[in-house]
């Protein structure tokens, strides 16, 4: 980690199943659209609509665009975790050789389980915030605790609310562009 270099963590809660996705795929769709050098992952879900079905997860990497599907297909009745975490690890490895080109943020559609545990995109996480690149993710209920054992201090809980991502990264880019 390089000495001196502020530190940027924030998240957004799930309110609602997919809720913390749409908007963080929204906010990566705007940053991108205004040419923002971004790396990461967001998530969409498809299939499943209805209430309570079993939907497919890919993840859209930024910024390029390609898609991995994080989920597996277990079989009907089947109750266990359907993260493919070989896929997923896949992403974190399509991920890692962006930061190289110091985009202006990371994005993780989630910290969940697996990162809660040590893997998945802690690591990644970790290197970023230590080359001062600023990291946004969501983040559920369910590994709020893991999270915050992760973080400390360092993280910001923002609202679930478009706006409030603008004014965070704004804020950020703007102390940045002081300490230079």
């Amino acid at each position: 980690m390089m000495e001196g270099l502020p530190m940027y963590l924030a998240y957004v809660l799930n309110p609602e199943r997919g809720a913390a996705d749409l908007l963080l795929a929204g906010f990566a769709d705007r940053l991108l659209g205004a040419g923002v050098p971004l790396a990461g992952v967001v998530q969409y879900n498809s299939g499943g609509a209805a209430e309570g079905c079993v939907c497919d997860m890919d993840l859209r990497l930024l910024p390029e665009g390609g898609v991995i599907r994080i989920s597996q297909s277990l079989g009907a009745g089947s109750s266990g975790c359907r993260l493919d975490t070989s896929a997923l690890e896949g992403a974190v490895g399509a991920v890692e050789p962006l930061l190289d080109r110091a985009p202006a943020l990371l994005m993780i559609n989630k910290f969940g389980k697996h990162e809660a545990e040590g893997r998945g995109f802690r690591p990644l996480i970790g290197e970023a915030l230590g080359r001062g690149i600023p990291v946004l993710l969501g983040v559920n209920d369910s590994n709020l605790p893991g999270f915050l054992a992760f973080a400390g201090d360092l993280a910001e809980e923002l609202e679930h609310d478009p706006a409030a991502l603008d004014a965070w990264f704004a804020r950020v880019h703007s102390a940045d562009a002081t300490a230079a």
